[in-house]
């Protein structure tokens, strides 16, 4: 067999094998939507994907391994580079995030569980939120400068735009008959722009 079969006979195998992790990671997200992190089994995803639990092992050999490459995943789903994040493209994030319900359950059961202490994803989000926090300040900074029109600083307000962001995705996910996700944020955006000076000093 030449070394031309040897790489093509590999080709396909690899190609099924990423399109049997993408499939686990879809199946995952799905379990812990359904069930929370800890709540959500291996054998339960295994099952999911037609898998054993011991083949599942074999692409993700632990929980953690598998928990790790989802969040993974979910942020490569949104990655935008640094330079290019604008108002604007949070906003068509918000509105791209209410077309993917599953994803956006799956990322806020985890993140109310990662609060807890030793939840295997705390580090996992605390690192995120203090890098989200300061792009977010550098996207206020592009749009308003050093200082906001209600007086805040970009740093003050950067923690509002993410807790409006996560907080408008909660009430969403309990009622999204009731909350226009997208519409709130434009709303907040409004209000950003708006100000009323009341953080000046």
């Amino acid at each position: 067999m030449s070394y031309g079969d040897v790489m093509a006979s590999k080709a396909p195998r690899a190609t099924r094998s990423a399109e049997r992790r993408a499939e686990i990671l879809r199946a995952t997200l799905e379990v812990i939507a359904e069930r929370g992190y800890r709540g959500a089994s291996l054998a339960a995803v295994a099952e999911r994907v037609g898998l054993t639990q011991q083949g599942l092992l074999h692409y993700f050999p632990t929980k953690e391994a598998l928990l790790v490459a989802v969040l993974a995943e979910r942020d490569q789903w949104d990655a935008v580079p640094d330079t290019q994040w604008r108002l604007d493209l949070l906003e068509s994030m918000v509105e791209y995030n209410a077309m993917r319900r599953g994803i956006v359950q799956t990322f806020s059961a985890l993140l109310g569980e990662s609060v807890t202490e030793g939840h295997p994803a705390r580090e996992f989000f605390t690192e995120r939120y203090e890098a989200v926090r300061a792009s977010f300040a550098q996207v206020l900074r592009v749009e308003y400068g050093e200082r906001l029109p209600s007086g805040l600083t970009p740093e003050r307000a950067a923690p509002l735009l993410v807790a409006v962001m996560d907080g408008l995705q909660y009430q969403w996910l309990l009622a999204p008959e009731a909350v226009d996700m997208p519409g709130a944020f434009r709303d907040f955006l409004a209000l950003l722009g708006e100000g009323s000076g009341l953080g000046e000093g």
